[in-house]
């Protein structure tokens, strides 16, 4: 995973149980960088202890691996999305965008986990009601799941 340590810093201020703990540089030149260039960053988000690779532009991100956060209610939601968004990322469908150094992440309001949990004819409607949006609306979905 290609990762910078800039992105590990504002991930760190933006989620809370998240930090950096360690920004590891090459001691020398090699082939595609210089010495004291930023190889692997340790870091933190939502508890979960990661550890970033700066593979430069032969290691790319891709949906197989997402940050999923999970909110508990709008204000919460909109926090979050607009801290990846509104940072230079890039919206995308039901609860997931990407940030400006192409990683990807699911901003998923407990509302939606519970309504898809709850299986059968709520579970359909709430995930009905998800396709048609970018950001999770929750008031949609809560009233998706009453019906």
């Amino acid at each position: 995973m290609s990762i910078k340590s800039e992105a590990s810093a504002i991930y760190a201020e933006t989620f809370p149980d998240s930090a950096v703990s360690a920004v590891h540089r090459a001691p020398s030149d090699y082939p595609s960088g210089k010495a004291g260039d930023v190889l692997t960053v340790e870091f933190t988000v939502a508890g979960v202890a990661c550890l970033g690779l700066n593979g430069g532009p032969i290691f790319t991100h891709n949906e197989s691996f997402s940050f999923q956060i999970a909110t508990d209610d709008q204000e919460e939601t909109d926090r979050y999305w607009n801290a990846i968004v509104g940072n230079g990322g890039q919206e995308s469908a039901c609860g997931w965008c990407k940030d400006r150094w192409g990683v990807s992440w699911q901003i998923t309001p407990r509302v939606l986990t519970e309504a898809l949990a709850a299986g059968g004819a709520e579970a359909k409607r709430a995930f009905d009601a998800m396709m048609g949006m970018r950001k999770i609306d929750v008031a949609a979905i809560e009233a998706a799941r009453r019906g």
